[in-house]
């Protein structure tokens, strides 16, 4: 029914991610949710991760592997809706040519996960991604942990929007689930708040399980009531799908350790096929 209805108000309107930009100009921030489709974003991080493992000193060579981009394509035929990656300021992952290579090459689209820095937001705006997501960023992490303080980065996040915004990139924020949160995301003017699920995740007993899923229930209604497209993502595996299932109005989940860890067994466009399988019917 809701395809129906967004058919009949853009009847010329391409149906494919490449085209969100259109609807979000006209107003529409939660086509993909409103189409009853829960999206999967691949993040390939840990792909650069093991090539680096080998060829940090040289990974253009012609014999470093696995390649990025390989991997992208592997997961868009497999069905992803996208591919995250993060150029970190250390560049422990992903390099500048593997940004610019998925830019050039892949067939969906292009979530840049990034700290606020001048260096990397110079990039961004060069490369053109379709989407960022502003993270937290410390050298001493292994990955990201815990969400953005926007309330405490406010002065900083605030002209990097704009910024990005003006470019025509839709930008997200990844935030812990609380309210406060939420709102600011809306005052900064995002377009998308991808809502972290650690602790969800890494919850070792059922009552704090509850309490977190609670958490993440309430800040994606507040998120949707303020017109903010929900995203998810950080710690999604095949096992606890079926609790972020339970979260309403999300319309992307970025999963990308569970995944590329599997594909050590499975293949990684298996790997791909069988998250998808388990996001089929997503009540919303």
């Amino acid at each position: 029914m809701a395809a129906q209805v967004w058919v009949a108000r853009f009847p010329d309107f391409p149906f494919r991610p490449l085209a969100l930009s259109r609807l979000h100009s006209a107003g529409v921030h939660s086509y993909w949710c409103l189409m009853g489709t829960l999206r999967l974003g691949v993040n390939l991080d840990h792909v650069a991760t093991l090539r680096q493992a080998r060829y940090a000193a040289m990974p253009a060579s012609k014999n470093a592997e696995p390649d990025p981009l390989v991997a992208a394509s592997l997961c868009e035929r497999a069905g992803a809706s996208g591919i995250t990656a993060h150029l970190r300021a250390d560049r422990r992952h992903m390099q500048d040519r593997d940004l610019e290579r998925l830019r050039a090459n892949i067939m969906t689209k292009l979530n840049l996960e990034m700290g606020n820095t001048p260096e990397i937001i110079d990039f961004a705006l060069l490369l053109q991604p379709d989407e960022v997501c502003l993270v937290p960023e410390q050298r001493e992490e292994i990955t990201t942990e815990g969400g953005l303080d926007l309330l405490r980065h406010e002065r900083e996040l605030r002209p990097t929007v704009k910024r990005l915004n003006a470019a025509g990139i839709r930008v997200s924020l990844f935030i812990d689930p609380a309210p406060d949160q939420v709102e600011m995301a809306k005052q900064l003017e995002a377009d998308i708040v991808e809502l972290h699920t650690g602790a969800l995740a890494n919850a070792f007993t059922e009552k704090v399980e509850q309490q977190e899923l609670e958490r993440l229930r309430a800040a994606a209604i507040g998120a949707a009531n303020f017109g903010l497209q929900v995203n998810a993502g950080h710690g999604i595996n095949y096992r606890n799908i079926s609790l972020i299932r339970q979260i309403p109005h999300l319309v992307e989940l970025n999963i990308g350790h569970s995944i590329i860890s599997r594909a050590i067994f499975v293949g990684i466009e298996t790997a791909v096929s069988e998250m998808l399988a388990l996001m089929k019917n997503y009540p919303g």
